[in-house]
């Protein structure tokens, strides 16, 4: 049975405590990644040098250069929340069409919520993605360890837009698993579906837990 999360257990994590609204142009300080909208945070820093939520000091004297975009954080809310891209889009088309300007951020739209396609906007890069750290380790309720290869390297820091179906890859060829099998990857006793990513695991399932994000694995007879 696949697994499932409610919308509210989540809402918390992909809103802005500055404004209580959902992440439009998601933006994360670098000292301690709390993520407001841009220009939520922009406005903040422009009479403050902290954090809103944990009032760390951001910069001494030019907080704005230690900011990012976080473009997975917000293709993230664009997934969760239909409707809210459209809209947001309809409001800044609007908002320069007054002005006789054109959007300077425009961008491809990432894939609608509704879409069974499952990759994100290809217009991102690797360099500016956040890293997450991670750890694997069997599952506990594996009792055939002898059918794989011992893990060498069980700590890895990845891009946050690597998803399940990556991981998957990697291990299966690094476990030497045999023939007629694969695996399953569980974060806190949940199994993960191969789309979710890095990002969309710690929000929902590591938020609250320190570094580095633990995954378990064991085998499973192959459907195909």
């Amino acid at each position: 049975m696949q697994n499932t999360v409610r919308m509210r257990g989540i809402n918390e994590h992909i809103t802005c405590s500055l404004c209580a609204g959902y992440l439009i142009e998601a933006t994360t300080i670098t000292e301690c990644l709390h993520t407001f909208c841009k220009s939520c945070i922009v406005k903040h820093l422009q009479s403050n040098n902290d954090c809103p939520t944990c009032n760390v000091v951001v910069h001494e004297t030019q907080p704005l250069l230690n900011i990012r975009p976080d473009r997975t954080m917000q293709d993230i809310v664009y997934k969760l929340v239909p409707g809210l891209y459209k809209s947001e889009q309809k409001r800044r088309e609007e908002f320069y069409l007054e002005r006789g300007e054109s959007d300077p951020s425009a961008r491809p739209p990432p894939i609608d919520p509704l879409d069974s396609a499952t990759e994100f906007s290809h217009t991102h890069f690797s360099r500016d993605d956040d890293l997450i750290s991670l750890k694997f380790e069997p599952d506990s309720s594996v009792t055939d360890k002898d059918m794989l290869q011992d893990l060498s390297r069980k700590f890895m820091r990845c891009s946050s837009r690597v998803t399940v179906y990556h991981l998957k890859r990697f291990l299966l060829q690094k476990l030497c698993v045999p023939a007629l099998y694969d695996l399953d990857l569980v974060c806190n006793g949940q199994t993960l579906h191969k789309d979710n990513t890095l990002k969309f695991i710690w929000i929902s399932h590591w938020l609250k837990k320190d570094p580095p994000l633990v995954l378990s694995y064991r085998l499973k007879k192959s459907l195909g």
